[in-house]
């Protein structure tokens, strides 16, 4: 079951990950919310549309923008709509 962990806590973990361009998106139900802030920063992909990020806190260090989603993605990107994808040191096990 692939798992997503930094700082030794588990972000999120699910058998039901999509693999985009060499990155497992979780489902939303997956992640463990204690550990995700909202944040600021968005970002435009060409056809998958405008991502909004979080940072992660675990034991006080903050890992800003490690994570990702598409809350209303494009039509060719409908099957990760609300899935989180990981980077900046998050590993995906």
């Amino acid at each position: 079951m692939p798992k997503a962990i930094w700082n030794g806590a588990v972000l999120a973990e699910s058998d039901n990950t999509v693999v985009v361009e060499g990155n497992h998106y979780f489902p939303a139900d997956a992640i463990n919310k204690q550990y995700f802030q909202e944040s600021n920063t968005h970002t435009t992909c060409p056809w998958k549309g405008v991502a909004s990020y979080y940072s992660v806190e675990v034991d006080g260090q903050v890992n800003k923008d490690a994570a990702w989603y598409y809350p209303s993605a494009k039509e060719k990107a409908k099957n990760i709509e609300g899935y989180v994808a990981f980077w900046k040191g998050v590993k995906v096990e």
